[in-house]
C-alpha cells in the first residue's frame, strides 16, 4: 500500500468513526475517534482468540505494521500540530505564566523521569537507564491530547494558559531528554550522542537552536507578511514555515518541536497583531483549526489501531498497570514541586494542583518515541505500559478534567 492509498484509508476510517462517535457515543470528537477506533480493534482480537481460522487479525497487524507511525508523527505530523496549538497561546497571556511554564517544563520533567525511572526499575527490574527513557517519554504531556481537551472543558483563562503552554514546552524539552537519555543507553545508535559530554551538548544545541531557529523563521515571515496583503498567500506562508521550519531543524540536528513551537507562538500574537490583515486572521485561524481537528481525527484513530503492536501478557499488563499510577504520582510531583516554590511569591486558587495533575494529558507522541526505540528486550514492556498509560489518559483523564474543574467551583485563577 502506498502512502496515497495509505493516507486515503486513514481518513476515510477517520470520517466513519467520527460520524459513529457524533452517532452513537457523542464524546468529543478526538476522544470519540480513539474509543471507537480502540473498540474496533480489541473486538477483532478478542474474535481471533476464540476463532480459529480468523484471518482478520493477521491482516490488520500487517497493515498497522506497514505504518511508520513513529515516523509519521515525528517528522510529519506534529510540527503542523504544535504549530496549530501555538498560534492560539497569546504570548501576553503566556508572559504572566512563564515562570511555572518554565519550571513545570524543566524541574517538573526531570523530577517526572526519575520518579517514573525509578519505580519502573524497581518493579520490573529494567535497568536503570533504559527505565529512565521510559520515564522520559511518558513525563512530558501531549500538547496534541492537552489542547483538544481544552477545548471542550471551558476552564478559567488563566489556567488554560498554564496548562496549554506548559504542554507546548515541556513536549520539546520532554523531547531532548528523551534522545539525550536514549544516546547514554544506546550509545551505539547511529542517531544519537553517545557519553555524557555529547549528551550534554546534544540537550544544549537541540533545546536553543530550535528556539533560535524557530523565532528567527517566524520573524522573517512575519516581516514579509508584513508587506503581503492577500489572505491565501499568506495563509500558504504560514503553512510553509511549519512544514518547511520542521524539516529544516531536522536537517539542522535542532529541536524541530520547540521550532514549530517558537515559530507558531511568534506568527499567533505579533504577526496576528501587526502583519496580518481582519481578513487574514479570519482565514488563518479557521485553515489552522481546520487542519488541526483534521490531524487530531487521524492521530487518535492511529492510537487506537496501535494495539495490535502492543504485547499482551502477565508482566506486561501488570508493567502497563503499575506505569498508571507511576505515571500520576510523578504528574503531581512535577505540578506541585513548581507551585510550592512559586508560593511565596505567586497566589494560586486553590485547584491549580489537581487540576494541572489530572489535566496534564499523555498521547500519541509518547507512543511515537516508545516505537523508535531500538528492538531489545525491555522494548515489549516499555511499549505496552507507554500504551497502558496513553490510553487511560486520554479517555479517563479528558472525560473528567472538566467535571475536576466544575468540583473546585471555577474559582477566578489568581496567578
Amino acid at each position: 500500500m502506498d502512502l496515497l492509498q495509505l493516507t486515503s484509508l486513514l481518513i476515510v476510517l477517520a470520517g466513519l468513526f467520527g460520524s459513529v462517535n457524533y452517532l452513537f457515543l457523542k464524546l468529543p470528537t478526538a476522544i470519540g475517534i480513539l474509543v471507537v477506533s480502540l473498540l474496533a480493534s480489541v473486538t477483532i482480537l478478542v474474535l481471533d482468540l476464540f476463532f480459529q481460522g480468523f484471518t482478520v487479525d493477521d491482516n490488520v497487524r500487517s497493515f498497522v505494521g506497514g505504518i511508520a507511525f513513529s515516523d509519521a508523527l515525528l517528522e510529519g505530523m506534529l510540527g503542523l500540530l504544535l504549530f496549530a496549538g501555538a498560534l492560539h497561546v497569546k504570548l501576553s497571556d503566556l508572559k504572566e505564566q512563564w515562570r511555572l511554564v518554565a519550571l513545570m517544563a524543566t524541574i517538573g520533567i526531570a523530577l517526572s523521569t526519575v520518579i517514573v525511572g525509578v519505580g519502573f526499575s524497581w518493579l520490573t527490574g529494567m535497568p536503570l537507564l533504559i527505565a529512565l527513557v521510559f520515564g522520559s517519554l511518558i513525563s512530558p504531556t501531549d500538547p496534541v491530547a492537552v489542547l483538544g481537551v481544552l477545548r471542550e472543558a471551558s476552564l478559567p483563562k488563566t489556567l488554560e494558559t498554564k496548562i496549554a503552554g506548559e504542554s507546548l514546552f515541556n513536549d520539546g524539552v520532554g523531547y531532548v531528554v528523551f534522545l539525550v537519555l536514549v544516546g547514554l543507553a544506546f550509545p551505539h545508535g547511529d542517531d544519537h550522542a553517545s557519553g555524557l559530554s555529547g549528551a550534554v551538548t546534544l540537550f544544549f544545541q537541540e533545546a536553543v537552536g530550535g528556539a533560535l531557529l524557530g523565532i528567527i523563521l517566524g520573524w522573517l515571515t512575519f516581516r514579509l507578511m508584513r508587506r503581503i496583503d492577500d489572505f491565501s498567500l499568506e495563509v500558504l506562508l504560514t503553512l510553509g514555515l511549519a512544514f518547511g521550519g520542521y524539516q529544516l531543524a531536522v536537517w539542522l540536528h535542532v529541536s524541530a518541536p520547540i521550532m514549530a513551537v517558537c515559530a507558531g507562538l511568534l506568527i499567533g500574537d505579533v504577526g496576528a497583531s501587526r502583519g496580518m490583515s481582519e481578513e487574514t486572521r479570519k482565514y488563518v485561524d479557521a485553515f489552522w483549526k481546520l487542519i488541526d481537528e483534521i490531524l487530531n481525527a487521524v492521530l487518535f484513530l492511529l492510537i487506537g489501531i496501535e494495539v495490535f503492536a502492543v504485547s499482551f501478557s502477565m508482566n506486561t499488563v501488570t508493567a502497563g498497570l503499575a506505569a498508571i499510577v507511576l505515571a500520576l504520582l510523578a504528574r503531581l510531583a512535577a505540578v506541585a514541586v513548581p507551585v510550592l516554590l512559586l508560593r511565596p511569591f505567586r497566589t494560586f486558587s486553590p485547584g491549580v494542583i489537581p487540576i494541572m495533575t489530572w489535566g496534564g494529558l499523555k498521547g500519541g507522541i509518547s507512543v511515537a518515541l516508545a516505537l523508535s526505540l531500538p528492538d531489545g528486550e525491555w522494548k515489549p514492556v516499555i511499549l505496552t505500559a507507554t500504551y497502558f498509560v496513553v490510553i487511560f489518559s486520554i479517555i479517563l483523564q479528558g472525560l473528567t478534567v472538566a467535571r475536576l474543574a466544575n468540583r473546585f467551583g471555577r474559582e477566578p485563577d489568581l496567578m
